[in-house]
């Protein structure tokens, strides 16, 4: 009857030396490319290549940092583990495959967390400007109502458009000449109105566009063709953040991929190159015992 073996069929020491390498190699090559401009992009305009250029780059940049550290710490994890003896080829050959990939799954949640806890701190320092720059606009906010002689605590703003309706007056004129920067704020007050529900309807335009007349002294037709043309540059704008959105969108998806295939070729290359460094340390072992004779 065969005897079952005391000793467990995986060396954790291997497998952690090896992950450990992975993922020094792969902090050291990701700062690599970060120092050489590979993953980052200049905040100012032209100082740098396009979002697409730098997203292919760092993609690929990526990449070969997965490849070269998978295969590093494989490698290492099949070439520190001790000689398993009367056990048959094929059962090493998945011993070390086996290795090499709980190296590379051990590399990889180390660096994940790493990159996890990095992101957790620039959130944190993102959230404390974004808070800070929420208190300076409420700030802002508290200086401009109390310019304007609003109260702040007053309605909200489909409230204020439909106030601004009701107390629209006949002669758009008088309405410039009393008060401008009250004319001003209803029609700030109509736009974003548009904006929420999609568009500004007629009537609006045409008040708009007395106001503009009023104020520019311009003719009726040609107020109103300068409505209609910041109107169109408005929804112009939309569509344009539309698209930006959708870019973005079909990026990170793209990233998502690229990144998902990069991490199953590198759980390959780990276990290959495990398998390799295991077959050589067999082999040298082999060549020692071979070139010493048998013992007496």
């Amino acid at each position: 009857m065969p005897v079952e073996s005391s000793k467990s069929a995986m060396a954790w020491g291997p497998i952690i030396g090896g992950a450990v390498a992975a993922t020094g190699i792969t902090l050291i090559l990701l700062l690599l490319g970060s120092g050489v401009g590979l993953t980052m992009v200049s905040p100012w305009s032209g100082e740098s290549s396009s979002a697409t250029t730098v997203g292919v780059t760092a993609a690929i940049w990526l990449v070969v940092v997965q490849w070269l550290s998978s295969a590093f710490g494989g490698y290492l994890t099949g070439r520190l583990r001790t000689k398993w003896a009367a056990i048959h080829t094929d059962e090493v050959f998945f011993r070390d495959t086996a290795h090499g990939f709980l190296s590379w799954a051990l590399a990889t949640v180390f660096v994940a967390g790493f990159l996890a806890s990095s992101l957790t701190s620039l959130a944190g320092a993102g959230a404390s400007a974004a808070g800070q720059a929420a208190m300076a606009a409420g700030v802002a906010g508290g200086a401009a109502a109390s310019a304007s002689d609003t109260d702040s605590t007053g309605p909200g703003l489909s409230t204020a458009y439909f106030t601004d309706a009701l107390l629209r007056p006949q002669n758009i004129g008088n309405r410039v000449n009393e008060d401008n920067g009250a004319a001003a704020a209803e029609i700030s007050r109509i736009l974003l109105q548009g904006a929420v529900n999609g568009s500004v309807p007629d009537g609006d335009k045409t008040y708009i566009a007395g106001i503009v007349s009023a104020r520019t002294g311009l003719s009726e037709a040609d107020a109103r063709a300068r409505v209609d043309t910041v109107l169109k540059q408005i929804d112009d704008a939309k569509v344009a953040a539309q698209a930006a959105a959708d870019e973005a969108r079909k990026a990170a998806a793209t990233s998502a991929l690229i990144g998902s295939l990069s991490l199953l070729v590198g759980a390959f290359i780990a276990a290959a190159a495990a398998a390799f460094g295991g077959h050589q340390r067999d082999e040298e072992e082999d060549l020692v015992a071979t070139s010493r004779g048998p013992l007496v």
